[in-house]
């Protein structure tokens, strides 16, 4: 059997239309999009009709959509200059946040744009405290509020219209990292009242190297990259006029076929769950893993105790399997995961992130049951 891919929570195989689309952009459009001749015209109508087409989807207008160079950098630029416009001193965030988000509070703490970050409640699944969070908006002046939809390690869901409805009362300004969900659900930006949600087009089979960030229009912000005029005044630099044609074809496919996705990848999760549990004991799994609480592309396991638990991954991979023990944003680190740490979870015990896609099967989850089955049974404490 050829490698099988379970790390999609990280990134996603690049799907052939969306390929097809972007070498049609390559080899026909070359001109640049702030240029006034034809060339540069016909260039600027492909991103504006993608910058439609995305809208369109999100129940947004297309002034809202900011193309940036993927989830980092709208995360950046949704905190950074969302707490710069309004001045604010205060942000609520969570223990379980992606780097993204984490590291760049902490930056905007340690320079003293911001005098406090103030941390959510969760429970040992990754759920977090709404009554909480109230507490925090009533206490402290305006605040700025970021909390993701679906944890990139977890898989945890959180009711992001109870968190709107909830900032809306306190005046507080609402990011929500989307980019584990987006393509994934339904995102009607009318009917969610957050201020920012972004997207990372890899995470839906879309190129790496290009997202966008959804900001209400209701706001305004400076922007957070100088030096043209590009995506109206607020991010300089010339376009990723292939990277935007992928993003809006792979977003549009991805809303196409949604539902026939979702029953098939969530399917495969509980088959992978009950395989697993059936076939190796003493396993058991960190976050939600009911469908209407937890994201349908991730199951992560907790493996027993066992002689080299750190090579767990490494040994998944020389039998032909790409999993991932948390975020690969982390994966070049030796600190263990920021997530599954602020939940509790046993250190002693070696965790894997399975993460699906469209295009996994059955069969290949079978392969893996046996794989992960024959390492514990060989390395397992005795």
């Amino acid at each position: 059997m050829n490698r099988i891919y379970l790390d999609n929570a990280a990134t996603t195989p690049l799907d052939k239309e969306v390929l097809a689309e972007m070498v049609n952009v390559m080899e026909n459009y070359y001109g640049n999009p702030s240029s006034i001749h034809a060339q540069g015209r016909e260039v600027r109508t492909l991103i504006e009709k993608a910058r439609k087409t995305v809208a369109g989807l999100l129940n947004a207008v297309p002034a809202e959509i900011f193309f940036t160079s993927g989830g980092t950098e709208a995360d950046n630029t949704a905190i950074r200059c969302g707490i710069a416009a309004f001045g604010l001193k205060h942000a609520i965030t969570s223990k379980l946040e992606h780097h993204a988000v984490e590291h760049t509070l902490d930056s905007l703490l340690k320079t003293g744009v911001i005098d406090k970050i103030s941390y959510v409640n969760t429970d040992t699944k990754g759920n977090i405290c709404y009554d909480h969070l109230e507490q925090l908006l009533k206490e402290n002046d305006r605040s700025f509020v970021s909390l993701m939809h679906a944890n990139n390690e977890l898989g945890t869901l959180t009711d992001i219209v109870r968190v709107g409805e909830i900032c809306e009362l306190y005046d507080a300004i609402y990011h929500c990292d989307t980019v584990q969900t987006m393509g994934h659900y339904v995102h009607d930006v009318r009917a969610l009242k957050a201020h920012f949600i972004v997207c990372a087009a890899h995470k839906l089979h879309g190129p790496k190297g290009v997202g966008f960030l959804y900001v209400n229009h209701n706001i305004k912000i400076s922007p957070m990259i100088f030096g043209g005029a590009q995506e109206r005044n607020m991010r300089g630099g010339t376009e990723n006029v292939y990277g935007i044609v992928g993003l809006a074809k792979a977003l549009e496919m991805a809303y196409a076929s949604m539902e026939e996705h979702q029953v098939h990848i969530q399917g495969l999760k509980t088959y992978l769950k009950e395989q697993l549990t059936a076939e190796v004991p003493g396993i058991s799994f960190n976050g939600e893993n009911d469908p209407e609480t937890s994201l349908y592309t991730v199951l992560n396991v907790s493996f027993p105790e066992m002689d080299m638990g750190d090579m767990l991954l490494f040994n998944l991979d020389i039998n032909g399997i790409s999993a991932s023990g948390g975020s690969a944003c982390s994966s070049g680190s030796n600190i263990g995961s920021h997530v599954l740490t602020a939940i509790g979870a046993e250190p002693g015990r070696p965790s894997v992130r399975f993460s699906f896609s469209k295009l996994n099967t059955k069969e290949e989850l079978d392969f893996v049951v046996g794989k992960v089955k024959h390492i514990v049974e060989q390395n397992v404490n005795v």
